[in-house]
């Protein structure tokens, strides 16, 4: 069995290899590649994805999996191989579904489809991306044909993020989450709203880059094993977990969304970093989930990045580097990063109101997955739901509809995980502060080694050798639960308004 558990190793790690590296094309077009090079990257990208979905379909590792199921069964459920095994043999099950000619001709289009996004974007036209996005939601209908009948065809694209979950099972956690939020938002809307006004002045931005970079060193950010570049929408790569990317955005009219998507962006890098040693190239050296990746950085930019306790910690060197903050006082500068006011951008939104925006673009989805909504009318659904969720209308494409990049590499089904991330985020700060009491003493203090350090045991190191779910339930004692984040929305913002 040792020979055949080793030759599922060398198999595994070279389809690692080759997605690592159309990965790794991906980060180049969003950061660095020439905007004429989209057709040509798209047959490279498409050359390599083909290549990686040959081997992970081939007969030679099906026969491997074959042989080693049944002997799998005498090995320790939690050690390395067991899982391996195991995880090797689902992505097996669903890639044999997929054609290759499919996986090169989605590497193609979604190549073709970013630059045509970021036109579309920059001059707020839609219609500049629209056949782009008609040919992905064509392609994603052909997806799940792939795929024997679902209870519900969304449940095809969620499994891709989220395995495990079923569309049914995320509406009965979004339903009374999303009833409790909008009850909690209406009664913010009869307080004093909180003046921001000190967060929208002119801020340099190489000093907002500066003091990010002085942030996520802080907190534990490997430049060693890192970088960061900036893109029009910040995101993360990983290569492995010793060359993990990161990028940024400034705005220099708001210092916050910069800090803030770097402290994200850095969460879902100190999870890829956070591998052990032996998951490299293989399919365990990923992460659990979307929603387990999205909990690590909604905790450090909101849990941790907009805390009184942090910012007890940072705010007089953010004053240093922006000397205009000088005479805010600090609560007033608390509550200002925490203000409630829905608004038109995803990335840019509250607490309160960000998992709205999410159940608005998983509405969005089904319906063009159902056939209710055709792509050429999705400026006008989307500001009606943007209306109807959070009282705001976008006065144009760029602000609205296009102001996401997802959809433009065909990953329908992603959304929903963000929300997700919250949930699992709050569940996870409930069980630090038992088992680390003075966790925001800590924080207070600039120290961020304890709070690192339990992540990388509970979480980090073991990549995807457990199921979401699982994951969760193994850490915190149930599984994914809106509970404890309608509490700590209770009380965080319940405190502000009413303080």
């Amino acid at each position: 069995m040792s020979e055949k558990i080793q030759k599922l190793r060398e198999i595994l790690a070279e389809i690692f290899d080759l997605e690592r590296a159309s990965a790794l094309l991906g980060w180049d077009q969003q950061t660095y590649m020439p905007s004429a090079g989209a057709l040509m990257r798209g047959y490279q990208s498409g050359t390599i994805d083909r290549m990686a979905h040959d081997m992970a379909t081939s007969a030679a590792l099906g026969k491997l999996l074959d042989d080693l199921r049944p002997t799998a069964g005498s090995l320790d459920p939690d050690s390395d191989d067991a899982r391996l095994v195991r995880v090797a043999a689902l992505d097996f099950e669903r890639a044999k579904c997929v054609p290759s000619d499919y996986v090169e001709e989605l590497a193609r289009v979604a190549a073709q489809a970013f630059p045509a996004w970021a036109q579309a974007r920059q001059s707020s036209r839609f219609s500049v991306f629209q056949p782009y996005l008609e040919k992905l939601v064509e392609m994603t209908h052909r997806y799940v044909s792939f795929f024997p009948p679902a209870a519900h065809p969304y449940d095809v694209l969620l499994d891709r993020f989220e395995p495990g979950l079923t569309t049914a099972e995320m509406q009965a956690i979004f339903k009374p989450l999303r009833e409790k939020q909008v009850a909690l938002i209406k009664w913010i809307a009869t307080a004093p709203q909180v003046d921001d006004s000190c967060l929208h002045q002119k801020f340099d931005t190489q000093a907002q880059w500066d003091f990010g970079v002085h942030i996520i060193t802080k907190i534990g950010f490997d430049w060693n094993r890192g970088r960061q570049d900036k893109s029009a929408h910040p995101f993360t790569v990983s290569l492995s977990a010793d060359d993990v990317r990161i990028t940024t955005r400034m705005n220099p009219d708001y210092f916050g969304d910069s800090l803030f998507s770097t402290m994200h962006e850095c969460g879902h890098a100190l999870y890829e970093q956070g591998f052990a040693e032996g998951l490299g190239r293989s399919p365990l050296g990923n992460a659990a989930s979307l929603a387990v990746h999205e909990s690590q950085s909604r905790m450090w930019e909101n849990l941790v990045g907009r805390s009184l306790s942090f910012w007890r910690y940072a705010y007089p060197a953010l004053v240093t580097s922006f000397p205009q903050l000088k005479g805010v006082p600090l609560t007033t500068f608390y509550k200002a990063i925490n203000r409630v006011q829905p608004s038109l951008i995803r990335t840019e939104a509250d607490e309160a109101t960000y998992n709205l925006h999410v159940m608005l673009r998983m509405e969005i989805e089904i319906a063009l997955l159902e056939g209710t909504l055709a792509v050429k009318d999705l400026p006008e659904a989307w500001n009606s739901r943007m209306k109807d969720y959070l009282g705001v209308t976008p006065p144009d494409d760029a602000h609205g509809v296009l102001q996401d990049v997802h959809w433009a590499y065909g990953e329908l089904g992603y959304f929903p995980t963000y929300a997700l991330g919250n949930l699992i985020s709050a569940q996870l700060w409930e069980t630090i502060r038992a088992q680390i009491p003075d966790i925001e003493a800590q924080i207070e203090a600039g120290k961020f080694d304890a709070l690192l350090g339990w992540l990388r045991e509970k979480i980090h190191r073991h990549g995807r050798k457990f199921a979401p779910q699982e994951m969760v339930r193994r850490v915190t004692g149930s599984g994914i639960d809106a509970a404890p984040y309608l509490r700590y929305l209770e009380t965080k913002y319940r405190a502000i308004y009413e303080g």
